[in-house]
């Protein structure tokens, strides 16, 4: 399937209801956090479906896709880019993780980061250095992100390090989950809660040990979303503190 083909399939997708309601749910009103984002109306898995069908087209024939003012079309794009991180050799990837990173702009709401972060920069970040080693130039790409003015960036940032929890090494998240502790916005109250909680699941007394030094200041939503999974005792407890 060619770029002209997809887009066409993309757009004949196109339902109206389905888009009033996505331009709801999503927040596209003014001073919203997805103000004037545009929906064709297309659910997810019809997405994902067309994104596989079309597997094997060039990264470069997906930036149109990627900068398009159509919310599906970007989520598109994310999908077959983070499919296509999967099966690329070094060289493959590196250019995928470098056109992630040089078009965050268009990954601008939380189902366009959450669908690509950890598949993509999660990844990425492991292979150009050790995390969980301190410091270096790996966790200073997802610090930099961290610490960016766009919510998106701050959001990328913590989702990437789902790609580690899945495999036991914590520290990413629980470094950046200190420095995303007082982040006023709610998006990343969630997303580091939904993380911390992913830690949880896997290792509680890790996921304590952040809990135990920092719950008295966690926002609200970030502490609920956090121990969820917890025994109703223990989250009473720490939502006293």
């Amino acid at each position: 399937m060619d770029a002209r083909t997809l887009r066409q399939r993309l757009h004949a997708l196109a339902d109206s209801e389905v888009a009033a309601h996505a331009q709801r749910f999503f927040k596209t009103g003014r001073g919203e956090y997805s103000e004037g984002d545009r929906f064709l109306g297309i659910r997810v898995p019809r997405v994902r479906a067309l994104a596989k069908e079309a597997r094997g087209l060039p990264v470069e024939a997906m930036l149109p896709f990627l900068k398009s003012p159509w919310h599906e079309a970007r989520l598109l794009a994310l999908v077959m880019m983070a499919d296509a991180y999967q099966r690329a050799d070094r060289a493959g990837r590196e250019a995928i993780a470098r056109t992630t990173l040089a078009h965050t702009a268009h990954v601008n709401s939380w189902d366009l980061v959450d669908a690509s972060a950890y598949k993509i920069l999660g990844p990425h970040v492991e292979a150009t250095g050790d995390p969980g080693s301190g410091p270096g130039q790996a966790l200073d790409l997802l610090d930099r992100l961290a610490r960016s003015e766009s919510l998106w960036e701050r959001r990328i940032a913590i989702v990437s390090t789902f790609h580690f929890i899945r495999r036991g090494e914590y520290a990413p998240t629980l470094v950046l989950a200190e420095t995303l502790r007082d982040d006023p916005q709610d998006l990343i109250h969630k997303a580091v809660g939904w993380m911390l909680r992913e830690v949880g699941k896997r290792d509680r007394e890790v996921a304590e040990g952040f809990l135990r030094r920092h719950a008295p200041k966690m926002p609200r939503t970030m502490l609920r979303a956090a121990i969820e999974r917890f025994p109703d005792a223990l989250r009473q407890h720490y939502l006293r503190a």
